[in-house]
Parts: C-alpha cells; structure tokens; sequence
C-alpha cells in the first residue's frame, strides 16, 4: 500500500481530542480553532513538536474543507 494511502487512526483521535494549551482560544479543541487562527499560525509558523505538527493538521484539513470527518468525534 503507497504512504499516502495509510491512516492513522490513533493520530486521528489524539488530533480530535487535542485542546489548545494557550492564548485566546486556550481548551479549545484543535479541530474547533477558527480557520483565520489557524491560516494566521501557518503564515508566522507553528510552534516546535506535538502542538505545532497537529496545528499543521487542522490546517491541511481546513484548507483542503475536511473538517466534517471530524463531526461524528464532536
């Protein structure tokens, strides 16, 4: 199977459950992040490690309109 037919169903779960440690939007989920937020830390950058990486998720999945794969985990 190709590398970008794989999934992940762990890293799933942990981004759906994942919660933003600081700042405005501090306990709320990744996945519930307003999307000018989330486009806003892209253009700065991410932070280093686990919370950068699954905000560069949340951006792939709101940019590319996935965010509904996330509705039965709400």
């Amino acid at each position: 199977m190709e590398p970008a037919l794989l999934f992940d169903h762990k890293a799933f779960l942990e981004l759906a459950e994942m919660r933003m440690p600081f700042g405005k939007h501090e306990g709320m989920r990744l996945i519930d992040l307003p999307e000018p937020y989330v486009v806003w830390f892209a253009k700065q950058g991410f932070p280093e490690g686990k919370l950068g990486e699954l905000l560069g998720a949340v951006y792939e999945i709101k940019v590319n309109g996935l965010e509904y794969l996330f509705d039965p985990l709400r």
